[in-house]
């Protein structure tokens, strides 16, 4: 793939792509490219998370290097609540305030434009905001906490079944961490339960 860092030249290099759930941080759908942009990847995306899930996702955000107009008209036509970035922030930087169509009266505004103004409301910062709590912590956590930085295999297929394998432990840890959570909570209960049972019988 072509490297960013010096123009003309290419590096044996790829492009990792997860999609995560909000609600537990589990990967619903990977990919592995070998192109630096993002956006035609998109649509794909989505459509394995249904494949994978068994349902549509009810919404999506996506940083600036998912923004592709025909995709966004695309998926926004079946129904999923989108919110794709359409220019670059700084780390921590939000949306500005919506302060109304800066278009001409009576123009419609464009399908940038008006993903901008969603962004820019209330509502909008508060969903897109999310997504550096969703996605980028999964990325954080396979990079630092597992110390995954390379792949060990060559060719994207090879490669593209190592990044499955490295998800899929990934979703097993949550699983696994998760019903430690679930058995601390019931063993609490128990406890409480037997507190106030004693204190009854007392």
């Amino acid at each position: 793939m072509p490297d960013g860092n010096q123009k003309g030249a290419f590096v044996q290099g790829y492009n990792a792509q997860i999609a995560v759930d909000s609600a537990a941080q589990i990967i619903v759908a990977v990919d592995v490219i070998q192109q630096t942009t993002d956006n035609h990847r998109l649509a794909p995306m989505l459509e394995q998370t249904e494949q994978n899930a068994g349902a549509r996702p009810q919404a999506a955000s996506a940083d600036t290097g998912y923004w592709n107009p025909e995709q966004v008209k695309k998926i926004q036509g079946l129904g999923i609540d989108l919110h794709v970035a359409t220019g670059k922030q700084k780390h921590g930087e939000t949306s500005p305030p919506d302060e109304g169509n800066p278009t001409e009266d009576g123009e419609e505004p464009s399908l940038r434009e008006r993903m901008r103004q969603k962004l820019a409301s209330q509502a909008g910062r508060d969903v897109y905001r999310m997504r550096k709590a969703i996605v980028e912590p999964v990325f954080g956590q396979i990079k630092e906490w597992r110390g995954f930085r390379r792949f060990f295999l060559r060719g994207l297929d090879n490669v593209r079944g190592e990044w499955k394998l490295v998800c899929l432990t990934h979703n097993l840890l949550k699983v696994f961490r998760s019903g430690y959570v679930l058995e601390a909570r019931r063993r609490r209960q128990q406890d409480a339960e037997t507190v106030i049972e004693a204190a009854c019988r007392a």
